[in-house]
Formats: C-alpha cells, structure tokens, sequence
C-alpha cells in the first residue's frame, strides 16, 4: 500500500492558491475615483493637484464638481466650481485648481459637495455623484 497523502496535501494547497489568485483578480467596481495628490504655494495661490480616474466603463465628457475649501478651523474660505474637463474611461488625468489669497497651510480641508456638472455620451449623468470615491494622498483631508 502506497501513502499518497503529500500528493493530496500539494493538490489541494494547489487548487486553493489557484481560488485566491482568481479572486483576487476581480475586475474594480466601477467608479470616478479622486485623489488630491499635492498642494503647493504659487506665491498668490495654493495649488490643488487632483489625480483623477474614471473606470466606469464610458468617457465622461465633462465634469464640474462643486468643491468647498475649509479653513483650520473649520470654516468655509471657499466655494468654488472645479471644471475637470474630460475624463476618459481607463485613462488616469491630473488637474490642477488654484486657491487664490490663501497658502496651503492655511487650508484645513477640502470637500467635493457634489457634481455640478457630469456628462457621457452626449447626455447628462448621474456617474459623477453616484459613483465617486475620494481619497487624499497627503496630510490634507479631501472629503467627498
């Protein structure tokens, strides 16, 4: 009699790495994803860099959000409508937005209040509100 045990132990540690390695690569769920990347004094402005990606699985025409910039202390500096033009499906974009008479360390937070603006396709969409996810790179918090 033959003890084939470690031949069935390495077949099942095969087959459930193979299940984990096919679940991890599920595809993204879809999404407008923004990140603000860096800030950065121009002298008369802080400058808000965005690093923006779209994988909804369609080309966004054009998308305005309505941003709030909050002071340290929590009050509003700011309202602002921040035009990130194009955003087409799979394909990273940056953008940067200046914050005139201010210095990035006076900012506390920034807020994106909504879609002002979302179109795809020619039509009007709800992408841009439904499906965006925000997050922040650096010590400056973006809310969303």
């Amino acid at each position: 009699m033959s003890f084939r045990l470690p031949a069935i132990f390495f077949t099942l540690l095969s087959a459930m790495a193979l299940a984990q390695l096919v679940q991890a690569e599920e595809p993204p769920s879809p999404e407008i994803h923004l990140e603000l990347n860096t800030v950065q004094d121009t002298g008369t402005a802080c400058r808000l860099t965005f690093v923006a990606n779209n994988s909804i699985g369609e080309d966004i025409d054009k998308a305005v959000f309505e941003t709030v910039i909050f002071d340290a202390s929590g009050s509003v500096m700011l309202l602002s409508l921040f035009d990130f033009r194009d955003l087409p499906a799979g394909t990273p974009r940056v953008r940067q937005f200046d914050v005139p008479g201010t210095t990035c360390d006076a900012i506390g937070k920034v807020l994106i209040n909504g879609a002002n603006t979302c179109s795809a396709g020619g039509s009007d969409s709800d992408a841009c509100g439904s499906l965006l996810n925000v997050e922040s790179r650096i010590e400056l918090e973006l809310l969303g």
